[in-house]
């Protein structure tokens, strides 16, 4: 959405996702942008709304053609280009010639994506270990970073701040997940320890592969990779939102949808991991997990809901949880993930052989 002349006189710069590949398949996304590096410092109050408004009201460059040079080990490189549609998004979504076998160790790859006059950036690709049997998928609003704007109109004016003139070091992080998604995200010593990081540049490689599911829309994609940054999370792909002005993305029904949709696509990327499914309470993330689990029996390690709301469950949702106890999937509820931290502490996570009692010991009760 553009902002005006000013933004038409921008430069053009090319915004990189992070992506993720198999043995055979590359995806990665990236964006055309009229616009500078954003600088996320804490200044006064008018500085960071206007640093805000811009993340929100992009200028997009549709029709500008982004070549995308990947290579590994001494596999021939492979180069594709992608010209960027309407919302300036390019999008590659490539078949790997063999022989581009992972890693044993989760790792991060790099990726060079070039266009206009010889300019070019850095991409990231995260890439899960052969020897790795579990991903994790998390939410992000409520579930790692409080938004305060579930529940009643008076709240969300009360908290509107937070989304529009906070920066990523002033916002809140749920509390203890810090603790949570470093233990859930596995950086153990010895031989499980993960494949260091290419550059300075690069995302620090977890032994377990984070992927993140959100209704945030795709411009607030450098603002939540600070945010994780700073506050020491696991970074992983993150599948965002476009926002339209319609039911299908404003509404509830675009949120469960949406989450489904990534969740499957993930799933079907990486058909030998079991994934840990992490949410909360405010956008029907119960339902969705409950659809998941009932559709790939098998593929699910655990699932953490975060109360955030505080009220019962629904129909929808208790038949959610229904199908996932059925299912012998262990279910965690709670207000904040400080005891499942503690737990993963003394553990060391050993998900693969002590699921069961993690969430059993972690869980604060389940409402409804």
């Amino acid at each position: 959405m553009p902002i005006g002349p000013l933004s038409r006189r921008a430069p053009v710069r090319v915004q990189p996702f992070f992506g993720y590949r198999n043995a055979s398949r590359l995806t990665i996304n990236a964006r055309a942008i009229r616009s500078r590096e954003p600088e996320f410092e804490n200044r006064s109050f008018w500085r960071d709304f206007s640093t805000m408004v811009r993340q929100y009201m992009s200028h997009e460059v549709p029709g500008l053609p982004v070549e995308l040079e990947y290579s590994y080990g001494d596999a021939p490189s492979v180069t594709h280009t992608a010209v960027t549609g309407p919302e300036g998004f390019a999008r590659f979504d490539l078949e790997l010639p063999a022989p581009f076998i992972p890693p044993k160790r989760t790792r991060w790859e790099k990726a060079t994506l070039r266009w206009g006059e010889g300019e070019e950036a850095s991409a990231y690709i995260l890439t899960p270990g052969s020897e790795t049997q579990l991903g994790i998928i998390s939410d992000i609003d409520d579930t790692i970073l409080e938004t305060g704007i579930t529940g009643n109109f008076r709240k969300i004016a009360r908290n509107w701040k937070r989304v529009m003139a906070q920066m990523p070091s002033q916002r809140v992080i749920v509390p203890g997940a810090s603790a949570f998604y470093a233990a859930i995200g596995g950086n153990p010593a010895g031989a499980r320890e993960p494949a260091k990081a290419i550059d300075e540049l690069a995302p620090e490689a977890r032994v377990r592969p984070v992927f993140y599911v959100s209704s945030s829309p795709w411009n607030l994609f450098s603002y939540l990779v600070t945010f994780k940054r700073e506050r020491g999370l696991p970074l992983g792909p993150v599948m965002l939102r476009d926002w339209g002005f319609n039911r299908k993305t404003l509404g509830k029904e675009g949120h469960g949808s949406h989450k489904r949709d990534a969740i499957e696509r993930i799933l079907a990327t990486f058909p030998n991991l079991k994934f840990a499914l992490i949410g909360d309470d405010t956008q029907k993330d119960l339902s969705a997990f409950g659809s998941i689990v009932k559709a790939h029996p098998g593929r699910i390690a655990a699932v953490f809901i975060r109360s955030v709301a505080g009220e019962p469950l629904s129909d929808e949702e208790l038949h959610a949880k229904e199908v996932i106890e059925k299912a012998d999937v262990p279910l965690w509820t709670g207000g904040d993930y400080s005891s499942a931290a503690d737990f993963l502490a003394e553990t060391g996570l050993d998900f693969e052989g002590g699921v069961e009692r993690l969430v059993r010991t972690a869980s604060e009760g389940t409402p409804g």
